[in-house]
């Protein structure tokens, strides 16, 4: 029976702690306490064995900058050889199961992976979005040696949390005083390709997916007495209320509730109170601060939800559950529809009222980014969406643009400038539907704070093409139009298309559409729009788009604005039936999505077919690109497709030669 191997851990601790003793650190071991946020922040989070909280690293250093930044130190220890890292394929720090869960096995295993988990749980609960995460190992040689290895890693808001290898050390004295600064500007140059990024904003978008199903499945059944409405409320309230403002709005806490029944002092009157001052601070228009709470508080005020049942309201066990499950997603600043992910989950387990028609269909973010391209959206463009649900088309738009702002701009001043006016007043969305704006709202202060012109109106009766807030007797100078409608509405929603148009002076439009919208529903729809614009481009889109939503097909119809249709105008008409993507609908599948033949690479060729032509095929081949012509004053004739060539060839010649001279009989 072999020698069991015995650990060194208490020499590596040994070792390392007479390090930090000598470099003059105040560190504190693992019992003790580095403050009050950081150490409720480890208790709460998930620990490295699954369980509830108690996370206790080795070590634990808060280290402050020349510009008075602080920054947690978190050091794990292990004392086997090879236990100091666990990398994926892609050289990540793998702490993520292949179905999105976290792998404690790593987690609990290894020096590094353990020490980016206690990192996580900051980044999750506290406000520090910079953490060094070490991890250290050794073993006993033949000679009874210590042989140590070291790893240090930069975990933050910019990488995701999933943290970034800093460099190879022999020592922690970059820890010391005098070393310090020089550290942190080798990590202030640490940067992620954007493949990478985008990589890594797949995998969390994935643990988003799992994450939210987890949570609505434990709302839908274990929560009585919450309508649809009430649950999208709750997670808005409490996310809003946990976001908090640096210096000015201190984060909500699940400790700041205490269940109470005392008049103006409930879980909903505190909630309420923290969302008001959130909301002030954000400077949004008086208006839209006052429907904003006014909507919450119908459901945050309501007696059963406030009513303590041992000892703890239904409201914040439902504010638990919302801040332990999702409460890293929107505090590492992920550039997503979150909200339209949480409100897809949401009605796949319970349907909205209007679902049977297929009103609440939200678009996918690959597709969304997809029309913002087509319509041609960049740092001036001025955007709208006339039914804006959860707001992913806006989010979209505002990240194209914020990137396209970013690669333009070199001055630093002038890319926030930039920035803070794209979100204030290049965007403008409206909503009827109360509890879908209130994630619109949500989204879009989540993705940046670009809600200022998201209006709670009827886009085709209430709007009359202003600003709905500060400006409000300018004209929004729309410039690119992005939509997918209600297909129930008159012409399958061509009439928020001619609406929207026709408020319009130049620019481009992309719109996601049923395809009977181009074929016949909406002939009297079509050819008032073609008066004043042409169609660029026809585009078929997969049957299976929106898998376990709806089953119609889609077509993407593209615009020139202000420039009527003329007979002889080209149109693009593409099969895009092969996307690249395999989809499926398991609700217990890790992954619905898969990136199965160059999706990435077919969307970005799409993008330029449309612009360039013929020229840009690669992946699409000749089958599924047609140019062809449309009638204007037909209204019926948008879905084209790649004529068959019916003549005879000279070789089909040549085989009915072949016949009539070596057969028996004659072909006429």
């Amino acid at each position: 029976m072999p020698k069991k191997i015995q650990s060194v851990e208490p020499n590596v601790a040994d070792m390392v702690n007479n390090w930090l003793k000598s470099y003059d650190l105040n560190y504190k071991l693992e019992q003790e306490s580095l403050n009050t946020e950081i150490d409720k922040a480890l208790n709460n989070y998930f620990s490295k064995n699954g369980g509830a909280g108690g996370n206790r690293p080795d070590v634990k250093i808060l280290l402050k900058d020349k510009y008075n930044n602080f920054y947690p130190i978190l050091i794990e220890y292990k004392g086997y050889k090879d236990k100091l890292v666990k990398l994926n394929q892609n050289n990540e720090v793998d702490n993520t199961t292949s179905k999105n869960q976290p792998n404690f096995k790593n987690i609990k295993s290894y020096a590094v992976n353990g020490a980016v988990h206690y990192a996580n749980a900051l980044l999750h609960y506290t406000s520090y979005t910079d953490i060094i995460a070490i991890g250290v190992t050794g073993y006993k040689n033949d000679i009874n040696e210590l042989i140590y290895s070291i790893g240090v890693y930069y975990v933050s808001k910019s990488n995701l949390g999933v943290g970034q290898k800093i460099d190879d050390y022999n020592d922690l004295s970059f820890l010391k005083k005098d070393n310090f600064d020089t550290f942190i500007k080798k990590i202030k140059n640490l940067s992620l390709s954007s493949e990478e990024l985008n990589r890594l904003k797949e995998k969390r978008e994935q643990e988003i997916s799992t994450s939210l199903m987890k949570l609505n499945n434990d709302i839908f059944q274990n929560e009585k007495g919450l309508g649809e409405n009430d649950r999208v409320y709750l997670v808005a309230a409490s996310i809003i209320a946990t976001l908090g403002i640096p210096g000015k709005v201190k984060p909500l806490e699940k400790d700041d509730l205490k269940s109470s029944t005392e008049i103006g002092d409930t879980d909903g009157d505190i909630i309420i109170r923290k969302i008001t001052a959130f909301l002030k601070e954000k400077h949004l228009p008086k208006e839209k601060q006052d429907l904003i709470i006014r909507t919450l508080q119908n459901t945050l005020t309501t007696d059963n939800i406030n009513k303590p049942v041992n000892g703890e309201s239904q409201l914040k066990r439902v504010f638990n559950k919302i801040v332990e499950d999702l409460g890293i997603y929107y505090k590492i600043g992920l550039t997503t529809d979150f909200t339209g992910k949480l409100f897809n989950e949401m009605y796949n387990w319970l349907g909205f009222s209007q679902d049977k028609l297929n009103d609440v269909v939200l678009t996918p973010s690959y597709v969304a980014t997809l029309l913002v391209k087509l319509a041609r959206v960049n740092k001036d463009s001025y955007v709208w969406d006339f039914a804006t649900g959860s707001g992913g088309l806006l989010v979209a738009a505002m990240n194209e643009m914020l990137n396209d702002a970013k690669e333009k701009i070199k001055s630093p001043d002038e890319y926030l400038k930039k920035s803070v006016e794209i979100k204030a007043n290049q965007l403008l969305g409206l909503e009827i539907l109360q509890s879908v704006y209130m994630l619109a709202i949500l989204n879009m202060i989540l993705m940046g704070d670009g809600c200022s012109n998201i209006l709670n109106k009827n886009s085709l009766e209430d709007f009359n093409g202003k600003y709905g807030f500060g400006n409000t007797n300018d004209d929004f100078p729309a410039n690119a139009f992005v939509l997918n409608p209600p297909y129930s509405a008159d012409g399958n929603g061509m009439n928020f298309v001619k609406k929207a148009l026709s408020m319009m002076n130049k620019g481009y439009a992309a719109i996601i559409i049923q395809n009977s919208a181009g074929s016949g529903k909406a002939i009297e729809y079509n050819k008032a729009i073609l008066k004043h614009n042409t169609l660029l481009a026809s585009i078929k889109m997969p049957i299976d788009l929106f898998i376990g939503k709806s089953s119609v097909q889609t077509y993407i119809y593209v615009f020139r604005v202000g420039e009527a249709h003329q007979k002889d105008d080209i149109v693009k008409f593409i099969d895009f039936s092969n996307d690249g993507y395999a989809r499926t609908n398991r609700k217990k599948a890790s992954c619905n999505l898969k990136n199965t033949d160059h999706a990435k690479e077919r969307y970005q060729e799409i993008v330029d077919l449309v612009r360039f032509g013929k020229s840009k095929l690669y992946y699409l081949n000749e089958d599924d690109y047609y140019e062809g012509f449309i009638d204007p004053e037909n209204g019926a004739d948008w879905n084209q497709s790649t004529p068959i060539d019916i003549k005879p060839t000279f070789s089909d010649f040549k085989k009915q030669s072949a016949i009539i001279l070596h057969g028996k009989y004659l072909l006429f």
